[in-house]
């Protein structure tokens, strides 16, 4: 802690938004997902009607009880243990069924926001993945979910048994004596306000603790996502400290939100208790005066405990809920995204010939926009052809790409296919007719099947062998006793690169686009590895309209155009053999280069 500053301080909000009404409106619409379970909601409600209905019946049979021994009751104690008993049966019962149906509105609510959330999160574009981190989104799903799900299951139910306790509790009270009633209630508005000013700096701390968990739950996430960097360079010790470092700080925030609460609850119990003794002594002087009997002052003192406690557990129910409201926020941040893709609308076929074109294409990156990545960019590719994008790292290559797939949104220019602008196509139609092979290529855990099936879900599994006996895959994978539904594991470790390769040209051969994009497809695989890939290659781009990215020079000998891209301009552009003819040129000088490296294919 900064010298000179205090505790609370320390934890004072900084926006004041945060204890707004506003964010206690935005938690509440989130209630909304109950909707389709409100009638089981209801028979919820009435069971903890009942069983709040039952508790408070407690102190009446125990004020009868002492009428009993003192000889005024109408009942003998037997009587009275019967009763006892049978409100004890079925306290136990209304409070199972109690329990049964706010679980089954809580589970269920909390399984269709997590669906709604992925959801959501499959729906959203690619600038979205680029502001939010795979960690944080995670915990959103999980955590944040489960602070709501708590909620509608304990806390919710808990906070309407406490107040309808406090209802019925004073409505008792009163009935007995109200000069009491109003004595005991003297220090209710103190205890309102200690509340309210507790409840405000815990919230502040408890949204601090779930962004500090969610920090956390990313280092996980990103740690073993890149384990064998990781372990590469040594760093286990490095990441073992970053989550550590993270964990302490979790730890350290939830700490002081628990001496919050914790001193809240110590607050009620030297309060109400203080006040219990302030109650009998007031009480006593009244019996002794003969306006109440010790029977009636007795069953006050149970309702007063009763109400007491149903006072100290509002405190820390309050500040659960203060805690969930952080949490839903952060939700509504997610569901307030605009979508990318309508899940709603079945993808029909939407066939195309492959004829491609740029037209004075100017782009900047909506998180770079101080840098233009396209400057007046004019491609044209007909249909069937084979182009070929070079030039150095950072020159557009892979913006070019992105931007046929709309993963980003195109502000100056247009591209068209077969005549027709992507600016007003649906992504989902945009996309149906586009496969892409990757450098790095991301396997599913699943089978191989499972993964080539993925460019055609649904696809039988004689389409599935056919893909990948024209992948070259079929060879390596009857080598494996399980053939086709070997497991690969995670983003397919168990397989070589060339082998994943393969299953993702497979799975693009499945797909059968008219427009290929082969993103440094060999450029990571040993000689043997990339020959049998490139065959596969060869044998996918037949008949489509391909856009290769290659760095490699001698895999694009053959294509029917290069580009060469340098500085988000096209620099050169012609055949191989053109190309060469210029021994100053940007290509000519890059295949020098290479060729110093290694030796160009024949």
């Amino acid at each position: 802690m900064a010298k000179g500053r205090g505790f609370w301080d320390e934890v004072a909000p900084k926006d004041k938004r945060k204890i707004s009404k506003d964010g206690f409106k935005k938690a509440l619409s989130l209630f909304k997902f109950m909707l389709p379970y409100k009638k089981t909601y209801l028979i919820g409600i009435v069971f903890l009607v009942f069983s709040t209905l039952t508790t408070m019946a407690f102190p009446l049979l125990i004020g009868e009880m002492t009428k009993v021994m003192e000889g005024k009751s109408q009942f003998t104690i037997n009587q009275v243990a019967i009763y006892f008993g049978a409100i004890l049966l079925a306290q136990g019962i209304f409070s199972f069924f109690r329990v049964y149906f706010f679980a089954i509105v809580s589970e269920k609510t909390a399984a269709d926001l997590r669906k709604i959330l992925f959801d959501k999160f499959v729906k959203a574009p690619i600038t979205f993945f680029e502001n939010n981190r795979v960690g944080d989104l995670m915990s959103r799903l999980t955590s944040d979910v489960s602070a709501i799900q708590n909620v509608l299951s304990i806390t919710l139910a808990e906070f309407f048994r406490q107040i309808a306790t406090l209802v019925i509790g004073i409505g008792m009270l009163v009935y007995i004596s109200w000069k009491l009633t109003l004595f005991m209630l003297a220090t209710f508005p103190i205890i309102v306000i200690a509340a309210l000013v507790f409840g405000r700096y815990i919230r502040v701390l408890s949204r601090k603790v779930q962004d500090r968990l969610a920090e956390a739950n990313t280092i996980v996430e990103e740690s073993l996502q890149s384990i064998s960097i990781v372990k590469a360079f040594t760093n286990e010790r490095l990441e073992s400290k970053r989550f550590g470092k993270s964990i302490d700080e979790t730890v350290r925030l939830a700490l002081k939100a628990a001496n919050l609460r914790g001193g809240f609850i110590s607050f009620f119990i030297i309060g109400l208790f203080g006040g219990i003794v302030l109650v009998i002594w007031y009480g006593g002087n009244l019996v002794i005066g003969k306006e109440i009997l010790i029977s009636q002052l007795i069953t006050f003192l149970t309702l007063t405990i009763f109400i007491g406690g149903s006072l100290s557990g509002l405190g820390d129910l309050y500040a659960q809920l203060q805690r969930t409201v952080g949490a839903s926020e952060r939700i509504l941040e997610i569901l307030d995204e605009k979508d990318e893709v309508n899940l709603e609308n079945s993808i029909e076929a939407n066939p195309v010939t492959g004829n491609i074109s740029f037209k004075n294409v100017n782009f900047r990156y909506p998180s770079r926009t101080d840098i233009e990545v396209l400057k007046g960019l004019n491609i044209d590719i007909d249909s069937g052809k084979k182009i070929a994008l070079v030039g150095p790292s950072g020159s557009g290559k892979s913006t070019i790409v992105q931007l046929l797939m709309k993963f980003y949104t195109l502000a100056d220019g247009k591209i068209t296919i077969d005549g027709q602008d992507i600016a007003g196509q649906d992504v989902s139609y945009l996309r149906q007719n586009i496969a892409i092979v990757p450098q790095e290529v991301i396997l599913f855990g699943g089978t191989i099947f499972e993964n080539i099936a993925y460019g055609k879900p649904g696809a039988t599994r004689q389409e599935v062998e056919d893909a990948a006996l024209r992948a070259n895959a079929a060879e390596f994978i009857e080598k494996f006793p399980e053939k086709l539904e070997t497991v690969v594991g995670e983003r397919g470790v168990k397989l070589s690169g060339g082998q994943r390769q393969r299953i993702a040209i497979a799975r693009a051969i499945l797909k059968d686009p008219k427009i290929l994009i082969l993103d440094e497809a060999t450029s990571a695989l040993d000689s043997e590895s990339e020959k049998l890939v490139q065959d596969a290659l060869n044998e996918l781009m037949k008949g489509r309209t391909t856009i290769i990215i290659a760095h490699r020079l001698a895999t694009i000998r053959n294509v029917d155009q290069i580009y060469v891209i340098k500085d988000g301009e096209i620099a050169e552009s012609g055949s191989h053999e053109d190309l060469m003819t210029d021994r100053n040129g940007v290509y000519s000088n890059l295949v020098k280069m290479q060729y110093d490296l290694e030796p160009l294919d024949s």
